[in-house]
């Protein structure tokens, strides 16, 4: 069963810091037992001040880029390149600077890429490129959510047929929160994961975190859980309404 911590630091610069270091010991930690390591990355404010903090971190040097598996947890199915996808602003943020492997940097696919504007087909090439290692899914030493607003996390938004998907891998049409076309793991991918960081900061997600904490079904962060672990990683202004 997932042991569930929630861990709360002063302010958002100080949690990008602490998310930072902590992704830098787990991929170091993996990467000894095993010779790679695997992350799920996330996209939104947070996310982005992560990566810039990890590339300040002496500690990084630590890691062999070279023998790490990234992939996404959610995309905005939008063309390749534009601002609001994940995969760009992780690549501004960080990516583009490192000596990774290309063929292990596992984008979700682009509305203009080779199943064209087609969310359903993208989900399933996705799904396709998760089993490349032999299994339905890869390792994953972490999977990064942020929070929303509403309680959602990676493109499962509440009261979505989405989150009844079974699959790997599946596609949002009619999002509540543009743009209307997404691809997303699904819920059962994400619990796959060894360690679940739910990441949070702002007065904005002091309700949803406090209610997904607090239990409210409703809302599907708290059903995001890692199979040995789940980590809240919140700022004082997230954790406010946290009992």
């Amino acid at each position: 069963m997932s042991k569930t911590l929630v861990v709360v630091v002063p302010d958002a610069d100080t949690l990008a810091a602490t998310v930072a270091s902590r992704l830098i010991a787990k991929i170091v930690d993996a990467q000894a037992e095993r010779g790679s390591a695997g992350v799920v990355l996330t996209g939104g404010r947070i996310a982005k001040r992560v990566l810039a903090a990890l590339e300040e971190l002496p500690e990084a040097r630590a890691i062999d880029w070279a023998q790490l598996d990234l992939w996404w947890g959610d995309e905005r199915f939008l063309p390749a390149g534009d601002p609001e996808r994940n995969e760009t602003q992780a690549r501004e943020a960080l990516l583009d600077a490192l000596p990774l492997d290309p063929a292990r940097v596992h984008a979700m696919p682009a509305s203009d890429g080779p199943d064209g504007d087609d969310p359903e087909a993208a989900a399933t090439r996705y799904a396709g490129e998760l089993r490349l290692g032999g299994a339905e899914l890869p390792p994953f030493d972490v999977l990064m959510l942020g929070v929303g607003e509403d309680g959602h996390v990676a493109s499962l938004f509440p009261g979505h047929p989405v989150l009844n998907e079974t699959g790997t891998t599946a596609a949002v049409r009619d999002s509540p929160k543009p743009p209307p076309n997404r691809v997303t793991l699904t819920m059962p991918a994400i619990q796959t994961a060894d360690e679940v960081w739910l990441i949070a900061a702002g007065p904005d997600k002091t309700d949803s975190v406090g209610r997904a904490l607090g239990g409210d079904e409703l809302l599907p962060a708290a059903h995001a859980t890692g199979r040995t672990k789940t980590y809240w990683l919140l700022d004082k202004a997230a954790a406010a309404k946290v009992g």
